[in-house]
Formats: C-alpha cells, sequence, structure tokens
C-alpha cells in the first residue's frame, strides 16, 4: 500500500509517501506528480520519502523520471537516501554520456566534424 498526501505552502508543494513504491502504487505517483505539476505555479515540488519502507525497481524508475523532470526529495532512512544517491549518480552519468554524444556530432555549416 502506498499513501500519497499534498502538502501546500508558499514556496513548495510536497508528495509525502508512507508505504511501499512497488508495481500496482508507481502508477498512482506518476498520476499524483502530473496532477500535482501541472498546479505548481512558480513553487517547488518536493516528493517526500522519509517513510517509504520499500522502493521496487519500478520504483526507482518512476522516481529517476521524476528527477529527471526536475522534482527534488527529502529522504530519512538509509535505503531511500542510498537509493536517491545512486538514481543521481544515473542521472549524471545519463547527462555527460549525452553531452559527449552531442560534442562529438557537432559539424561546421559544411558538414564536417
Amino acid at each position: 500500500m502506498l499513501k500519497i498526501s499534498v502538502i501546500d505552502s508558499r514556496t513548495e508543494r510536497r508528495l509525502v509517501l508512507e508505504g511501499k513504491l512497488i508495481v500496482p502504487w508507481v502508477a498512482e505517483l506518476r498520476t499524483a506528480w502530473r496532477a500535482a505539476n501541472g498546479e505548481i505555479e512558480d513553487r517547488a515540488l518536493v516528493i517526500e520519502l522519509k517513510d517509504v519502507c520499500v522502493i521496487s525497481q519500478e520504483g526507482e524508475n518512476a522516481l529517476f523520471e521524476l528527477m529527471n523532470a526536475g522534482a527534488k526529495f527529502r529522504c530519512g532512512g538509509v535505503v531511500t537516501k542510498h537509493v536517491i544517491q545512486e538514481l543521481r549518480r544515473r542521472s549524471k552519468r545519463n547527462l555527460s554520456k549525452a553531452v559527449r554524444e552531442e560534442d562529438s556530432s557537432v559539424r561546421d555549416d559544411h558538414g564536417q566534424e
């Protein structure tokens, strides 16, 4: 089971997750993210994972997507902190790989590298 609460303040909208971030509930997180992100205005969107006890691979993939879309995270436990750190590393690797690929495909006006 996963409980998702939305807490609004002047500076942020927070999605507070409690329980297990596993297959049946990953779609709920994505739905809540889309709804919250659509009404955010100039505030930060924060995903709070302090009370998440299990994160499946599908849950990690969803968090990775949210991270790449600009979500910020708050973690409490060792496991959730570790998962977010690993996802940040993965995000940085993907970004640096994309930059390298873009640099290698830069050509001048005559099609020359």
